[in-house]
């Protein structure tokens, strides 16, 4: 099937390990269920990949670009209702089945997963399911080319310390988004460090979990002082931010 997209859309449907990620967890669905919401459908494609299994599926998308491109890919899909709306300002009226959000960035910061599924949850049934299922966030010491907080898009980045898995949210779960943690690490050789490295890897359910893709949670990469550190010392960095307030929320310093 061919998609009309928006530019950035378009980028997301070309990342190809993304979109297989996404499929095989929907693939483990079972059939005939009610009610399916997609938030954030964007061009519609994880609706396309519900329709086999859901009598009704509500696609939402407050980008009108984007919600055209879905409606227009989906209009022979009668079991697929495409809204341009804000989810926040929508009248959920049903319980649903399932509900599907990929508004998924590093540690949940920049985009508004967490705030949103605090909001929709509600609209769950109990024994409803979420896809993603959660995320899995790890931290690493590093040292840096640039002295401000970015995305690894192959920039040089040296590990100095072993991983650490600092965090790890179920959706199902009500999700406290002010994150704040003193966390542990310890050096693997002598060297200067200047920096942090956050990878976050998305559980799709519990069989299937995805780590960064191109256009799936790039690794952040967030500045610190520069120190010297010797193997096997102990460092304790001090880790805060707001969870889909953006990543002018962070701040990181040693502790």
């Amino acid at each position: 099937m061919k998609f009309k997209t928006t530019y950035y859309h378009f980028d997301l449907l070309k990342d190809e390990e993304r979109i297989s990620a996404f499929y095989e967890a929907i693939e483990d669905l079972s059939v005939n269920q009610e009610l399916a919401y997609d938030l954030g459908c964007g061009s519609g494609i994880l609706s396309f990949f519900l329709n086999s299994y859901f009598k009704e599926i509500i696609a939402i998308e407050q980008d009108v670009k984007a919600s055209v491109c879905a409606k227009k890919n989906l209009e022979n899909f009668k079991n697929i209702k495409v809204i341009n709306e804000d989810v926040f300002n929508y009248n959920f009226s049903k319980k649903s089945d399932l509900i599907v959000c990929e508004m998924l960035d590093t540690a949940l910061i920049d985009e508004e997963e967490v705030p949103v599924l605090n909001h929709v949850r509600n609209y769950l049934k109990e024994d409803g399911r979420i896809i993603p299922q959660g995320i899995i966030n790890i931290i690493e010491l590093a040292h840096l080319e640039r002295d401000y907080i970015h995305y690894d898009e192959d920039v040089s980045c040296e590990i100095l310390s072993k991983p650490v898995i600092y965090d790890e949210i179920n959706f199902l779960n009500e999700i406290n988004p002010n994150f704040e943690k003193v966390i542990t690490l310890k050096a693997k050789k002598d060297s200067s460090v200047n920096g942090l490295k956050i990878t976050t890897v998305t559980k799709l359910n519990d069989n299937l979990v995805c780590g960064p893709t191109p256009m799936l949670n790039p690794p952040l990469l967030i500045p610190l002082n520069e120190k010297n550190v010797k193997c096997n010392d102990l460092i304790n960095v001090k880790l805060k931010y707001i969870m889909g307030k953006g990543i002018g929320t962070i701040e990181a310093n040693y502790y």
